[in-house]
């Protein structure tokens, strides 16, 4: 067992999941088997042209170090932040298979009332509000359907926001990931910088990694002082180990340390949608969301190939942080977090120009990564070769 695994594992969480994907392998996976999210045949409408789509994710324990923000500088409006988490986990899966429109959306937040008041659910609640209405301006056609609040105190330490999305798509649109094949190219966007759509610099977080992330990067001083933010039967060695208190200063973006990691996570729906309507979807081979895997995620699509990434994103001031304050090594990091690109669009390499050109449009950095070849070693697993800047070749 890895470091990285056993630190998860003593922190009460998974670094592989492989009990959940154990519990899952003789499950159905849908119309379309290959693609980033389970599709399957449109029982909405009952119409053979359209398939549906449903998809739950939240914001993990990011909500947790949100909390403990709120408490150390009075900030309610961090939870605002969370509420995009929830949903954009939730978004980028989806339109990681072409899905812009016919979208339901739905939230689910359980809180422990002695610690989150009316005043945080409803910042929470403005926040789903104010990133729909972003997404809506930007083109992406969705709704919200309300949601449910829990007072779950028994089971929850503090607040959990999760979400989930549905929606309605011509078979004809998908993008299936079992189209990526040999000699296309990956073009990697970066998770960090200013988009036009947001309101302030992004350190390109994400909501994947939080459990190591807090962990690792906030100072001890936390542990007796906020012992809700994390589990008892935690071994307080794995506790808020690293280097920095929460009102540190960033170095960038006018942010604190706190700040730069409860960055909301970034969508690249409005990017996305200008993709798809100037290149096409039938001619993107594969997009994959880096969200739990981070840049080996890749690896659980396609077929007997080989992803080469060999110039990749310089990594973002966040992640250089995280790896100084933790002592992690780089083939963790890359495992672990999306390390500056959070999404990728494997294409063709003569489409590569355009896809960047659009990217920048929206003042969002991209560029080719890498390339996907054959695997030599088998014609149906997957690997996974990344350069790291100091060089040594990690072969996942």
């Amino acid at each position: 067992m890895s470091n990285y695994d056993e630190k998860y594992l003593k922190r009460g969480a998974s670094a592989s999941k492989s009990e959940v994907h154990a519990a899952i392998k003789n499950t159905d996976k849908g119309i379309f088997p290959g693609a980033f999210c389970k599709i399957i045949e449109d029982h909405l409408g009952n119409d053979k042209e359209y398939c549906n789509i449903m998809h739950a994710d939240g914001a993990g324990t990011k909500s947790s170090l949100a909390y403990i923000y709120f408490k150390e500088t009075g900030d309610i409006s961090v939870f605002r932040g969370i509420a995009q988490d929830s949903l954009i986990m939730n978004i980028d899966d989806v339109i990681a298979v072409g899905a812009t429109e016919n979208m339901l959306f739905s939230n689910t937040i359980g809180r422990n009332k002695h610690l989150i008041s009316g005043d945080i659910i409803g910042e929470i609640i403005d926040g789903y509000e104010q990133v729909l209405s972003m997404l809506n301006d930007n083109g992406i056609g969705i709704y919200s359907c309300g949601g449910e609040t829990a007072d779950v105190g028994d089971l929850v330490k503090t607040v959990i926001v999760d979400s989930t999305l549905s929606a309605r798509m011509k078979r004809s649109d998908v993008i299936d990931n079992d189209n990526i094949a040999p000699g296309d190219v990956i073009v990697g966007l970066a998770s960090y910088g200013q988009a036009t759509y947001e309101d302030k610099y992004n350190s390109g977080m994400g909501s994947n990694g939080l459990t190591s992330a807090r962990h690792d990067t906030f100072t001890k001083l936390y542990v007796d002082k906020y012992p809700e933010s994390y589990s008892a039967e935690t071994d307080k060695e794995y506790v808020y180990c690293g280097k920095y208190k929460l009102t540190d200063d960033f170095g960038h973006g006018d942010l604190t340390v706190g700040q730069a990691v409860l960055s909301p996570t970034r969508t690249y729906a409005p990017v996305l949608k200008e993709i798809f309507d100037h290149i096409g979807r039938n001619e993107i081979h594969g997009i994959i969301h880096n969200s739990g895997g981070g840049q080996v995620k890749c690896r659980s699509f396609g077929k007997g190939v080989h992803y080469i990434k060999d110039s990749m994103m310089e990594i973002p001031p966040l992640f250089e942080l995280i790896k100084d304050s933790s002592g992690t090594d780089y083939p963790e990091m890359y495992q672990v977090f999306n390390m500056g690109s959070r999404m990728e669009i494997i294409v063709p390499g003569d489409l590569a120009e355009e896809i960047i050109e659009i990217a920048g449009s929206f003042k969002i950095e991209a560029k080719v990564i890498g390339r996907v070849e054959k695997n030599p070693d088998s014609e149906i697993a997957n690997k996974v070769t990344i350069t790291a800047p100091d060089g040594q070749e990690i072969v996942y």
